[in-house]
């Protein structure tokens, strides 16, 4: 079964618009809360899987990065085209962390922050890299 992220945004209404410049993606459906206008629930797809996001609610639990600070949590997002996806995604609004490069492991990829307190990595895979391989990589990088 797979694993559905659930972003909870101040601004959901300008999440959504920002997604759908940064990452392209494709919103399925929104419900917007009759008593105040908050966008309770909406379902993006983004790179071929689904994203749930809401509004915060803090009455129940349901708060944004902006709320506690930021987040340890970091999405990853599959790309063929790392550098324009990152270009795209500056241009709706993100902010880049790490730019693109070339990683041993066998990914180009690159760390963005959306506007909306999310951490985001983009990785486009430009090598077959066993996990062995990777591990001994990893130890001559740091001279283990």
């Amino acid at each position: 079964m797979p694993i559905t992220p659930y972003l909870v945004v101040r601004g959901a209404a300008r999440a959504i618009d920002f997604y759908i410049a940064a990452f392209e993606a494709v919103e399925a459906f929104r419900m917007t809360d009759p008593s105040d206008g908050r966008i309770g629930h909406a379902e993006l797809t983004i790179g071929g899987g689904v994203v749930m996001l809401a509004d915060e609610y803090p009455d129940f639990g349901a708060v944004s990065p902006d709320a506690l600070g930021g987040t340890p949590v970091t999405l990853h997002l599959s790309t063929e085209t790392v550098d324009d996806d990152v270009s795209r995604a500056v241009t709706a609004g993100a902010t880049v962390l790490r730019a693109p490069t070339d990683q041993s492991f066998g990914e180009r990829n690159a760390l963005l922050l959306d506007p909306f307190g999310h951490r985001w990595m983009l990785a486009q895979k430009i090598a077959d890299v066993s996990p062995a391989e990777m591990q001994t990589r990893w130890n001559e990088e740091t001279g283990a």
